[in-house]
């Protein structure tokens, strides 16, 4: 069996330098957890969350798959934005893409992968409204179109919940804002699609 000892003594290391800059950190964050956004991102190694926009524990509650995907099939991601909207009472919803996304290739290279292959329907089907433009560009710069395509639409997907809805007619002042992340830089794109109510939502346009 592979040893894991080196993650155990980062563990230790990593804990220890946040308590040696604040020594209540762990109790206060032991207590309750009242993080002030939603993160639905892909589940690439080279995108964790808390670490890009430079938060600490407590502050990002996360949600991530295979291209940061809102389908309305996904109890998994649905039970977290409930949990996100009524438990927490969270008061923004990010969902960030990335350039050099492997699922957005996938798509792209039209080969089967297997189970991955239905997860990515949603994915296929924004590629086939857009098939004349994309196939204009580059393969490199059509992954960056069809990443960038595919945050509008899980916008869209994140609003259209009954969740997301319900708290909209309530009033709630609940936003949800589409970025792209950067691997080549490390900076992160606001792609300017936040909507904040059912009539914003409305009047977003999926390219």
């Amino acid at each position: 069996m592979k040893d894991l000892q080196h993650l155990i003594d980062n563990n230790a290391a990593w804990a220890k330098r946040i308590k040696s800059k604040d020594p209540q950190f762990f109790v206060k964050s032991a207590r309750r957890q009242t993080p002030q956004y939603l993160w639905i991102g892909c589940s690439d190694s080279r995108v964790p969350a808390s670490q890009i926009i430079d938060l600490p524990p407590g502050e990002v509650f996360v949600h991530r798959n295979i291209g940061n995907i809102v389908a309305d099939t996904d109890l998994n991601c649905l039970a977290v934005i409930q949990f996100a909207v009524e438990v927490l009472e969270i008061r923004d919803i990010i969902v960030c893409g990335h350039d050099g996304c492997g699922g957005i290739q996938a798509v792209l290279e039209n080969r089967p992968y297997g189970v991955i292959d239905n997860w990515l329907s949603d994915i296929q089907n924004i590629y086939r409204r857009h098939t004349a433009q994309l196939e204009q560009l580059s393969f490199e710069d059509r992954c960056a179109r069809l990443a960038r395509l595919n945050v509008i639409q899980q916008v869209r997907n994140v609003g259209n919940t009954a969740i997301v809805q319900h708290a909209w007619q309530a009033g709630r002042a609940l936003s949800v804002h589409g970025w792209i992340y950067s691997l080549s830089d490390g900076t992160i794109d606001d792609l300017n699609v936040s909507v904040n109510s059912i009539q914003a939502l409305a009047g977003l346009a999926v390219e």
